[in-house]
């Protein structure tokens, strides 16, 4: 007899972007078939939310959506498309406000521009009671995050940064989402961090079609991959796959409330 695979939830997922969304069905198919029983797509600008709206009404229960304008591109399109967004985030046609945060490595907008839209960003999100996902890069970047109000939902989404940065998360209550760097050879600190953080702080993803893990390095990512990151953190803590699987599923469903 067949092993059905453990049930996973990507918690995030790009999959209506122009790499992924010519071919979405049967990545969606793929994922499903994996035991993703369901994706958070991150939108970040109008035609990959319109996508994912109607994504969502074809697979209402494996697509869920999420909208904001990314770090790197607030200062070109975030006063544009912000009263849009905000227009859908205040509907509750999304189960989270994101990816929005601050990325001080690349710096594609301002610093201070980035920090304007973030507090816009959380102040809407807070308004509708709605989670924040976030995007941070650079200590300098974790360090201004932090003098940001503490009594928002937040999931640190594709975390690359230390125990510290980590600890200081967890402090705020916010959830830790581990991608497929984790499987990397050359992330072995990283590995380090996730070994000493809860289990029932972390959540899985792909950020599909981005960061394909190890096994896969240079193809294209899709969900239906997440289950290595996974296996990843079985690996790490010494704790079976079954766990981690059914914690961070339950994890997703808390933070999301899908």
């Amino acid at each position: 007899m067949k092993k059905e695979p453990f049930v996973k939830i990507d918690s995030h997922a790009h999959i209506t972007s122009e790499e992924l969304y010519p071919d979405v069905d049967v990545i969606i198919k793929r994922a499903l078939d994996a035991g993703v029983s369901k994706i958070v797509n991150i939108n970040t600008d109008r035609l990959t939310f319109d996508r994912g709206l109607d994504l969502q009404k074809r697979y209402p229960d494996q697509i869920f959506n999420t909208v904001a304008t990314t770090p790197h591109d607030v200062e070109k399109e975030g006063e544009e498309n912000f009263s849009y967004f905000a227009e859908a985030i205040k509907k509750k046609q999304v189960v989270a406000v994101g990816e929005v945060g601050l990325d001080y490595t690349y710096e594609h907008s301002k610093k201070d521009v980035q920090k304007e839209f973030l507090n816009r960003y959380f102040d809407l999100a807070l308004s509708v009671d709605l989670p924040v996902v976030i995007h941070c890069r650079g200590d300098d970047a974790f360090s201004d995050l932090f003098t940001f109000p503490q009594n928002i939902r937040a999931v640190l989404h594709c975390f690359t940064g230390n125990l510290i940065q980590a600890q200081a998360c967890l402090e705020r209550g916010w959830y830790i989402s581990i991608s497929g760097i984790a499987t990397f050879k050359k992330s072995s600190g990283l590995r380090d961090v996730i070994k000493e953080l809860p289990l029932n702080r972390l959540l899985i993803e792909t950020d599909s079609p981005y960061l394909a893990p190890q096994s896969k390095r240079g193809q294209i990512n899709e969900p239906a991959n997440v289950c290595e990151v996974a296996e990843t953190i079985a690996i790490v803590k010494g704790i079976s796959l079954e766990e981690v699987c059914a914690v961070t599923t339950q994890n997703a469903c808390d933070f999301f409330n899908i």
